[in-house]
């Protein structure tokens, strides 16, 4: 335990993926205090074309997205710990992919 389960509005590649699952094994690690032998992570490309915010593709509205939830050890962490977690999730993927949907989300469970 962690698993993370990523749903995110790019294409895929090697990179791509590498990227991805770096940035959370980071933060994860860093703020969550996981160990990273034992944190699983699965990633799913969805293209702009078929997620749709709004009614209207990302595609349409020149956006990306995101959706990742993590199940955690219940009483692991604090609301401050999952709150830094969260915050700098959300920067970290504006900065990978660009121009992310304000209807983007990140779930601690």
């Amino acid at each position: 335990m962690p698993i993370l389960n990523v749903k995110v509005s790019a294409s895929k590649s090697k990179e791509m993926t590498s990227r991805i699952s770096s940035i959370l094994l980071e933060l994860t690690t860093r703020i969550l205090r996981k160990d990273p032998k034992v944190t699983s992570i699965a990633i799913e490309y969805v293209d702009p074309e078929d997620w749709v915010v709004a009614g209207k593709s990302l595609a349409e509205q020149g956006k990306s997205s995101l959706y990742f939830d993590i199940k955690i050890t219940d009483e692991t962490n604090s609301k401050a710990e999952k709150a830094q977690y969260i915050a700098e999730a959300f920067e970290a993927f504006a900065q990978l992919l660009g121009n992310l949907h304000e209807v983007s989300y990140i779930y601690v469970q």
